[in-house]
């Protein structure tokens, strides 16, 4: 019952993202007047930092990302994320790869997004016969809503591609910030 309705939910928030816009198409424009693209007007840069330390733990990640604002309602964008994650003795990974993000504001307050995930995980353990690896790609769909105020949004996520013996996520439902500037 879960799975259908996330599914389903997903398929609704992809329609509306992708036909939800309209295009406006103007016949004759003046060149000259036209002298300046608004294309670095409409693009926001943000992303997140995470530093983690504790007794013989380390985490630290950066994700940079970068979204289009089509209008007041719609926008689009890309990340990238890596992260260093270290258990003295135990275990050490390297995550990286990259997002695309689509964001939809039905009212100013409001975010609702969809970003598909796919991460390169590179994993090694500590084991009592040696050193074992894992090395595998992990794809997320993620669907998600917020309370955005200016440039801040902060959410819940959830990870529609989530397998309860997923190695990299613990839970399918995330809360998230995101900061554009």
């Amino acid at each position: 019952m879960k799975k259908n309705f996330a599914i389903n939910l997903t398929v609704l928030l992809t329609f509306v993202f992708l036909f939800g816009s309209s295009i406006v198409v103007f016949a004759q424009e003046n060149q000259e007047m036209k002298t300046k693209s608004d294309f670095w007007e409409r693009v926001q840069f943000g992303g997140g930092l995470g530093l983690g330390f504790g007794n013989g733990y380390a985490d630290v990640a950066i994700a940079p990302s970068a979204i289009y604002n089509f209008n007041d309602y719609f926008a689009a964008g890309l990340g990238a994320q890596y992260s260093y994650v270290r258990q003295r003795d135990i275990f050490t990974s390297n995550m990286y790869g990259g997002s695309v993000i689509g964001l939809f504001h039905p009212i100013r307050e409001i975010q609702i997004s969809t970003e598909l995930e796919q991460l390169r995980v590179n994993s090694r353990f500590e084991t009592i016969n040696g050193t074992a690896t894992r090395d595998f790609w992990n794809t997320a769909l993620f669907v998600g809503a917020g309370y955005r105020n200016e440039n801040i949004t902060i959410g819940l996520r959830y990870n529609v591609l989530h397998k309860d013996r997923d190695y990299m996520y613990v839970d399918a439902l995330m809360p998230f910030v995101r900061i554009f500037f």
